[in-house]
């Protein structure tokens, strides 16, 4: 008997949440998001305008990205993404679709650990500063906004993880194209930064301000990448052979 969809989802929710490497990025997660309010609302000095308050919040959802990309692109490195279709009865694409939902869910939680840390650390560090206060508006908009950002993210990454299959490969070409090319590029062409994956979600979970993108906006470009990558990853994955 095949099973249902949710039954599939509840299957790839549990590998998700069991494995040592969720712990591993929640814990990355924290310490990053601690070590970013730090240096923004600490050892960066004066903050006397609201963005800048709001970056010291930002709870750095690029780990999601690799998160996603680590945990699916592994399926295939270790061999268990076909059987788990073969188990589920399903076809591949249909198992595909379950999984990068899994990571959906489980990036919300992840990114509201993150930003619970952020904005409860943050907030108390920012009082000191000068200029004007966080409204609870400005509060809640750069947590609906980090929120989004990590919810994306790790549906990327998984969707990416499905198309490279090969965990190293992936995350070494992630952190080559953040940390090299687009800060490169950045100050060549910021605009068209803007709309890269990374751009996007650097302005929507406010660790990038005074662009030329709003933040609305960053969040449908975002969102734009990650429903066309997911389609192709979809798409690639019901080609392939089970073998």
């Amino acid at each position: 008997m095949s099973r249902t969809w949710s039954q599939l989802l509840r299957g790839e929710l549990i590998k998700t949440v069991t494995t040592r490497t969720v712990l591993g990025f929640a814990l990355g997660g924290v310490a990053f998001a601690v070590l970013n309010v730090l240096a923004v609302a600490v050892w960066s000095g004066t903050l006397d305008e609201v963005p800048e308050k709001e970056e010291a919040l930002s709870a750095l959802p690029i780990l999601l990205l690799l998160w996603g990309l680590v945990g699916t692109a592994g399926e295939y490195r270790h061999r268990t993404a076909a059987p788990a279709a073969l188990v589920g009865r399903r076809h591949r694409e249909v198992v595909l679709s379950a999984r990068i939902a899994a990571y959906a869910l489980t990036g919300l939680l992840l990114g509201a650990l993150t930003t619970v840390v952020s904005v409860g650390l943050g907030l108390p560090l920012l009082d000191a500063q000068p200029g004007p206060d966080l409204t609870p508006g400005d509060i809640g908009a750069v947590v609906v906004g980090n929120l989004l950002a990590f919810v994306l993210f790790a549906i990327l990454g998984a969707a990416l993880g499905a198309l490279i299959r090969t965990p190293v490969l992936g995350v070494v070409v992630l952190l080559v194209v953040d940390f090299a090319v687009v800060p490169l590029l950045s100050d060549v062409w910021e605009s068209a930064i803007n709309l890269t994956p990374f751009g996007a979600a650097g302005i929507l979970s406010r660790m990038t301000h005074n662009t030329t993108l709003s933040v609305a906006s960053a969040g449908w470009v975002l969102a734009a990448w990650t429903v066309a990558v997911t389609l192709v990853a979809v798409v690639v994955e019901r080609r392939r052979d089970l073998a």
